[in-house]
């Protein structure tokens, strides 16, 4: 097992806080975490970056309103500017570090953003897989999702172990990192600027701002890979599935047992399909 180390730059726009590892390694695939409540890229992939240090150069960043790295004190009036923002940061960041190409691993809304990333630099990028990600197609808005999205109106240490026990098909997973995990995420979201963020427009407001468009996804040419959870309640299998249609150069992986959270529930299952896909040995 590898080592990383975190820091925090200021890279122009953004004083950005990141975990990186593997410097000397000449490929890079950057991390880009969820947004549930207390989201950050060292409780996302704390477990994942050590294992790829030896091949990789890693970096996981927290977005713009997230964790420790800038939360604006006049925030973005919609959850689309919120976007264009993470996906300035990211490119911004890849310029700081001297990253001309990198491959990505998205998360949740990490996928999206990937996507939104490939959208505006495709150039910049080789290989991206998605998690559990959003951009496509879904039947609704899941009891859990809601519950997620309308937690900080009302923030409680239950609430949040409620939420956190959800994101997993079965809560044994978490093993004895349950409490550890709660009181890290408890001590990130009660934080004043952290809260600020998520209730200013953190969050799509109309139907559809999720949505990657059809004709975005078809001009979407890197290899993709898509792992979802079957028993995910907070972004459907649906929403991979729909990219599936559109991506012209796609394969999907669906893995029964597993909810939002696969890097964790599947940790091995996610290490080794990153290594394959990442070291063209996933065909």
């Amino acid at each position: 097992m590898g080592t990383y180390h975190a820091k925090k730059m200021n890279t122009g726009n953004y004083h950005t806080f990141f975990c990186e590892g593997g410097e000397s390694n000449s490929e890079t695939i950057i991390f880009l975490h969820g947004s549930g409540p207390g989201a950050t890229s060292e409780t996302n992939w704390k477990d994942i970056l050590p294992a790829l240090t030896d091949r990789y150069h890693v970096v996981a960043p927290d977005y713009y309103g997230f964790g420790k790295s800038d939360h604006p004190e006049t925030p973005p009036k919609s959850f689309w500017e919120w976007t264009n923002c993470r996906v300035e940061q990211i490119l911004e960041l890849m310029d700081f570090l001297n990253i001309k190409k990198a491959n990505l691993v998205g998360n949740s809304m990490g996928g999206y953003v990937s996507l939104n990333l490939v959208m505006t630099a495709p150039e910049r990028f080789e290989k991206v897989m998605l998690m559990g990600s959003a951009g496509g197609e879904t039947p609704g808005v899941t009891p859990e999702l809601l519950r997620m999205m309308g937690f900080y109106k009302n923030p409680s240490f239950s609430a949040l172990k409620n939420l956190t026990t959800w994101f997993v098909y079965d809560q044994k997973s978490l093993g004895d990192e349950l409490e550890a995990v709660l009181r890290e995420r408890y001590g990130m979201i009660m934080r004043p600027e952290v809260r600020n963020s998520y209730l200013n427009n953190m969050f799509p407001s109309m139907p559809g701002e999720l949505l990657i468009p059809p004709s975005a996804l078809k001009q979407m040419d890197q290899p993709f890979l898509l792992v979802h959870g079957v028993e995910d309640r907070f972004v459907p299998k649906e929403s991979s599935l729909s990219m599936l249609q559109h991506l012209p150069n796609a394969q999907l992986h669906l893995v029964k047992g597993c909810g939002h959270w696969m890097q964790i529930e599947k940790r091995e299952m996610f290490l080794q399909l990153v290594t394959q896909f990442f070291g063209g040995n996933l065909h």
